[in-house]
């Protein structure tokens, strides 16, 4: 079985994803943390973040590794932890930049694919580009407002600011970011973090 969980940014695809495999008791796979690995690497290495060619020789370079636990993903340099550097406003800002990188792409993708199913798989295009025959397949979707609001209870960051930057994140990632034709779409903007696993648990329960 493979659940994909796509949606646009801060929809909450993270908490969803893990609350879902939770459930199942399967892990799940978070495309979004190697995107945001490749990029802190890159700014790390003194790259510049278009440059496809000095991005990956920065992957290259300091290979990493992506632990799909169920409770929360971890990305790991060796023994290094990177977790808790991935969620910068500079890692942010850059993000959507390397991600549209063909070989960067290339290359999370094969990383996922190395995994043998079951599992949760939460990105952009899981269920359209990565896994594209999975039999369960959601989309998240809120307003810039409501993810704005969201995301500033997480950081201390105005929420003015965060929603013109979701906007700005919406525009570049709307060529990978859109709901396969198959898939259930679901706007999270009024349901808490329960009612969106209840609802995609019960649209893996139809399928």
């Amino acid at each position: 079985m493979i659940v994909t969980i796509d949606g646009v940014a801060a929809s909450g695809k993270s908490s969803v994803s893990s609350g879902v495999a939770r459930a199942l008791g399967i892990p799940y796979l978070s495309s979004g943390l190697l995107y945001r690995a490749a990029t802190l690497l890159g700014l790390e290495g003194g790259a510049v973040l278009g440059d496809e060619v000095a991005v990956l020789a920065a992957l290259n370079s300091h290979p990493i590794h992506l632990e799909p636990i169920a409770q929360g993903n971890r990305v790991w340099q060796g023994q290094r932890d990177l977790t808790g550097d991935l969620h910068s406003s500079t890692v942010d800002h850059g993000v959507s930049i390397v991600a549209v990188l063909p070989g960067v792409r290339a290359w999370v993708n094969d990383q996922l694919r190395q995994v043998a199913p079951p599992f949760v798989a939460e990105g952009r295009d899981m269920g359209t580009n990565v896994f594209p025959q999975s039999g369960a397949k959601f989309y998240l979707t809120a307003s810039p407002r409501v993810r704005a609001r969201r995301r500033a209870q997480e950081r201390p960051e105005d929420v003015d600011a965060i929603e013109a930057a979701l906007i700005r994140r919406d525009d570049l990632d709307r060529v990978q970011s859109a709901p396969a034709t198959d898939a259930h779409v679901i706007d999270t903007g009024p349901l808490d973090l329960q009612g969106v696993i209840a609802a995609i648990l019960a649209g893996i329960a139809e399928r």
